[in-house]
């Protein structure tokens, strides 16, 4: 089967759509997707009227 997309070329469409480079094992290049404002209050516990404080 034919290459379709260059490793190059993934990674560009990736990160444009939100991905962000991790790290790094031998060939295999990891990503993680930034999540949303509602994804991060849930992760981290707090609420939004936390980041209002002044």
């Amino acid at each position: 089967m034919p290459k379709l997309y260059s490793s190059n070329e993934i990674i560009k469409v990736l990160q444009k759509q939100g991905f962000v480079y991790i790290s790094q094992k031998g060939s295999h290049m990891k990503f993680k997707k930034i999540g949303t404002f509602k994804s991060i209050l849930r992760q981290s516990n707090l609420i939004e009227d936390d980041f209002r404080k002044k």
